[in-house]
């Protein structure tokens, strides 16, 4: 396998997230959550300082918004979020009659489109979904629904999306019409017997996929056809998903969880939960703000 030993990974917040997800590079800032603990984290590193807020429910991502605030998706739906107050406010729920769902991971596209996935809360029943959410309304783009929807990610021309099924083990690629639809889904990358779970994903500059592995020690990247090109290894089992920030964005960062670890484990691993960065010898795509 292509490795990553050039790629030293350095851990630079220990927050000790029991599920840390969703990093998200905005306002100069990386922004992430920890799901299980219900907290909304912000991460300046021009001088290494964080903020944290208390979330009404699990929160699984939050994404900035064109009216200058930020999106988030909480256990109970879409809110509004102002880092100003703190406040949390519903904006739609798109599963009213999903009680056991979450809402998991989010991407927006180049023409601020938010795309966010659903999940059983108890990882077992395919209860989970993808949807768009665009002209005001948010619709279920007819996937077939998995236990654990993760890593939206959407080519850099919002012509392909890249959806994964995490307890499947596969991360599919469908084509994006116009208006939004998507064409059948087609099998992109498969996930080897003991190589973790593919978790969140993410496209660079030159359209290649990053994608997080959970119980996989890293982060791999692949090619635009789904060839593997390199891995990054973690000094941590549990890798959730990466973002691309600093100015030019060209700084990596990582969040990872303690969720699933036994005691000996967390011995073992005392950086599990914490924000990590490296170098990944690439830039990433700007985040385009959700229309919401």
């Amino acid at each position: 396998m292509p490795g990553g030993a050039d790629m030293t990974v350095a851990s630079v917040l220990s927050v000790a997230a029991m599920l840390g997800e969703g990093p998200v590079w905005t306002d100069n800032r990386l922004w992430f959550v920890d799901i299980k603990s219900r907290k909304l984290h912000c991460f300046d590193p021009s001088d290494a300082s964080s903020r944290d807020w208390n979330a009404p429910d699990q929160v699984g991502w939050v994404l900035p918004s064109k009216r200058g605030d930020m999106i988030a998706g909480v256990k109970t739906g879409l809110h509004r979020f102002d880092p100003a107050t703190g406040q949390f406010a519903l904006l739609h729920d798109p599963e009213p009659g999903q009680p056991g769902n979450r809402l998991n991971d989010a991407a927006t596209d180049s023409t601020g489109r938010l795309w966010l996935g659903s999940m059983d809360d108890g990882e077992a029943q395919k209860t989970g979904r993808l949807y768009r959410c665009d002209a005001g309304a948010c619709r279920d783009t007819g996937l077939p629904p998995v236990a654990i929807t993760n890593g939206p990610a959407i080519s850099a021309d919002a012509r392909t999306l890249y959806h994964t099924d995490t307890l499947g083990k596969t991360i599919w690629r469908a084509a994006i019409d116009s208006d939004g639809t998507l064409g059948t889904p087609e099998r992109h990358i498969v996930i080897e017997e003991g190589a973790g779970y593919p978790d969140g994903s993410v496209i660079d500059a030159e359209g290649c996929l990053w994608v997080a592995l959970y119980d996989g020690w890293g982060v791999r990247r692949y090619d635009p056809l789904g060839a593997l090109m390199r891995f990054v290894r973690f000094p941590v089992a549990n890798v959730t998903k990466i973002a691309f920030g600093g100015g030019d964005l060209g700084t990596a960062y990582a969040t990872t969880a303690r969720k699933g670890l036994d005691q000996a484990a967390l011995e073992a691993q005392p950086l599990a939960g914490n924000l990590f960065s490296f170098d990944p010898g690439v830039a990433g795509l700007p985040v385009v703000p959700a229309k919401i």
